[in-house]
């Protein structure tokens, strides 16, 4: 996390680190980021990057957690907007519908996402990960529990389990639409508006079949 020397500076001066920082990361991931670049295009020195993070992974760290409360936002705002009570299973397929979205519009954070699954660096990764998982455990854990208490799911419905699936599926979503490779079976990166909706359909229905309560399964 950022030294007491990263607080204390003018905040023209942090943005001006944090968005050169965000475009070489984006660009180029946390292996092949250049500190060099970062400190060029932000105007300080690349020792001062060191008085302002502990390491490279560090900032890394930084950034992916800034990138995970944007995320969050986005999606707690998406979240209060829609229709619940009538139906949660519609709602998560909206949602994820509009998660695809979101990412289509915000490359930055799509890149910040890549990193939990693609970054080859361990360490880079691991902390991607746990910022994203922590944002995304605290917004759906209540989600689904209100979804139970409503009925919506099955009583003996495994929650953990379905928040498992969650934290696969939402970052698949995020980027197979950008990265063809990653879904070579339904056509998520194929481009089409259709055939993607049709596929995030078709990723939230065995949700639907396996913790939907009966009354609940359409």
């Amino acid at each position: 996390m950022p030294t007491a020397t990263w607080e204390r500076l003018p905040e023209a001066r942090r943005e001006a680190v944090l968005r050169a920082a965000e475009a070489e990361f984006a660009a180029h991931g946390f292996s092949g980021g250049s500190l060099n670049v970062i400190a060029r295009n932000a105007s300080v020195a690349k020792g001062s990057l060191f008085q302002y993070f502990t390491d490279k992974a560090d900032m890394y760290a930084h950034l992916a957690d800034l990138a995970s409360q944007r995320i969050r936002a986005a999606m707690e705002l998406r979240i209060a907007e829609l229709s619940w009570e009538t139906g949660f299973f519609p709602a998560l397929r909206q949602l994820a519908q509009d998660w695809v979205a979101y990412f289509a519009v915000n490359p930055l954070d799509r890149a910040f996402m890549a990193a939990v699954s693609l970054e080859p660096d361990m360490t880079a990764r691991s902390a991607v990960r746990e910022a994203a998982n922590s944002h995304y455990l605290a917004v759906l854990r209540p989600l689904l529990r209100k979804a139970r208490d409503m009925g919506e799911l099955r009583a003996d419905a495994d929650l953990e389990a379905l928040l498992a699936l969650l934290l696969v599926l939402l970052p698949h979503l995020a980027l197979a639409p950008h990265n063809p490779g990653l879904d070579p079976v339904l056509g998520l990166g194929s481009g089409d508006s259709r055939q993607v909706g049709e596929a995030v359909d078709r990723l939230v229905k065995p949700l639907v079949m396996a913790f939907a309560a009966d009354d609940a399964r359409h």
